[in-house]
């Protein structure tokens, strides 16, 4: 009989003490346990997760359609290949990968599963963290020198909520993408897809052969981008080059399109527009652009969507799906009544108004018995925090694939520890050399980060506090910056409790 790796991480009980934890066993995880085990052999850790298996996002989100808008080939690891030349993976396609991943490095083994930390104490006194976690079993502790936070930036247990008014009079049914009924049967249903960023613009083409009508209602346009789903290159690459050099070659291929197209969006916006207009009027025509794909905000001020293979364009070409773009007065039992008096009847409400942002992932932060207030702090290299020794916080890019950031966080985490190791260092903390000037953390526009803005640790106006939003320059400071000239490094002769041992020794001595 073989065991699940769900089922063994649950069982197995916690240590008392371990090096490093991981919380988190998602993408960026996965990718955490790699470099802990290979950069620092030294180290054991293990990895926390408080669902019942693995994948995080990929694993959560079952809504029709689901996929990456990043491609894959950044969004994958950088030490296993993606195999295969499609460009915008499904989610269980993404899922089956961060699994085979884990069991190939054994990192599945590292991980305990339904172990949700819910509180999070470090003692300078001691070097320590103690961590308060939920079990099948009840409450628990454990301690440890240092974690890594990799339980991604949103609420997995409740999704924004956009209080549409009257949406309790409707007569059909609500579902919310986060939590897509496994038997929902959509044949012969008229359904409004409330909203407009990429959960909403993957969905409509995904359940438009099945429903009877799909209507994306949106109140402010998204910039949207055909892409192709295949990459050709990709598949020139993986036929003539050995399977690494290829992925390799593919990486940094995408890497510098990605980097110079968005350069190309913020430095010449009007222009961008243009370009963005004319390849949906490719699909559609030039009036349908700039009734509903015209958004009031510049490329880039909140993340572009892109659509593989312009699918949702040839739903709303075939007739399967249309954009209306207007304000909701009321739900009412047959649908939804616009601003303008149209009422668009629904049989379903899909609800894709976003998500809901989750900094601490309900974790309690406390130093030295003082709780954290993350949005008082600085974020030092996009990585740690002011004021939170031994402390590494996983955070993406906003204009590229978010594993292309964590695999850098991830780096940095093992350097940080191998130099606590040359030193014999109990912690470290980053600490400024002189006033920052607070910038917001992430530089979008988006409504989820608006919102939730004041949860997110701030950036500031200069290196290495400034966070460059680029992956060539990321990857050479963190190959090679001077760690401890910006980081506040206490040794473990120096805690109180070694002095006064110390002066104990002499005394009897």
């Amino acid at each position: 009989m073989t065991t699940s790796p769900a089922a063994t991480g649950t069982s197995r009980t916690l240590p008392d003490h371990v090096g490093v934890v991981v919380i988190g066993a998602g993408l960026s995880g996965i990718g955490a346990g790699y470099r802990l085990q290979t950069e620092c052999p030294d180290r054991d850790y293990l990895i926390l997760e408080g669902r019942e298996s693995m994948g995080g996002t990929w694993d959560l989100f079952r809504y029709p359609g689901v996929r990456s808008d990043s491609d894959i080939f950044t969004f994958g690891f950088t030490f296993r290949p993606w195999e295969g030349d499609q460009a915008l993976a499904d989610g269980p396609g993404i899922l089956q990968y961060v699994k085979d991943t884990a069991a190939e490095f054994g990192i599945e083994e590292k991980i305990r599963y339904s172990t949700q930390v819910v509180g999070a104490a470090f003692d300078t006194g001691a070097g320590v963290w103690t961590l308060s976690v939920e079990t099948p079993s009840g409450p628990a502790e454990l301690t440890c020198d240092f974690v890594v936070g990799s339980h991604g930036y949103y609420s997995y247990d409740a999704p924004y909520d956009a209080k549409l008014t009257g949406i309790d009079d409707f007569a059909g049914e609500v579902v919310h993408p986060q939590f897509w009924p496994e038997d929902l049967s959509l044949a012969g249903k008229k359904v409004v897809v409330v909203g407009s960023g990429a959960t909403a613009v993957t969905i409509v083409p995904s359940v438009a052969g099945e429903a009877e009508h799909v209507t994306m209602l949106q109140r402010t346009p998204t910039y949207i981008a055909a892409l192709p789903r295949r990459d050709k290159l990709a598949g020139l690459a993986q036929r003539f080059l050995p399977e690494m050099a290829a992925y390799r070659a593919i990486r940094v291929k995408n890497i510098a399109y990605q980097a110079g197209t968005y350069a190309f969006f913020r430095r010449f916006p009007e222009l961008g527009k243009k370009v963005l207009a004319s390849g949906v009027a490719r699909h559609l025509n030039a009036e349908a652009a700039a009734d509903n794909f015209a958004p009031p905000y510049d490329p880039w001020d909140q993340r572009l969507c892109v659509v593989p293979d312009g699918d949702l364009f040839k739903a709303i070409k075939r007739g399967d799906a249309e954009v209306v773009t207007d304000t909701i007065d009321s739900v009412v039992p047959e649908g939804i009544r616009l601003s303008s008096g149209r009422v668009l009847e629904a049989d379903v409400i899909v609800t894709a108004t976003g998500l809901s942002l989750d900094v601490s992932a309900g974790i309690a932060l406390t130093v030295d018995g003082e709780e954290v207030d993350l949005g008082q702090e600085f974020m030092w290299r996009g990585a740690m925090v002011t004021g939170v020794p031994n402390y590494v916080r996983v955070i993406g890019y906003t204009n590229a694939s978010w594993t292309l950031r964590a695999d850098v966080t991830g780096v940095l985490a093992t350097r940080v520890l191998n130099l606590m190791r040359e030193r014999d260092a109990a912690y470290v903390v980053p600490e400024p050399d002189g006033e920052l000037r607070p910038q917001p953390l992430l530089d979008l526009a988006s409504g989820y980060i608006k919102r939730s803005a004041h949860q997110l640790p701030q950036q500031g106006h200069r290196r290495p506090w400034l966070i460059t939003q680029s992956y060539p320059i990321d990857r050479r400071q963190t190959l090679h910056g001077e760690l401890d000239r910006e980081l506040k490094v206490v040794t473990r002769a120096a805690l109180p409790g070694a002095a006064t041992a110390s002066a104990s020794s002499e005394s009897v001595a």
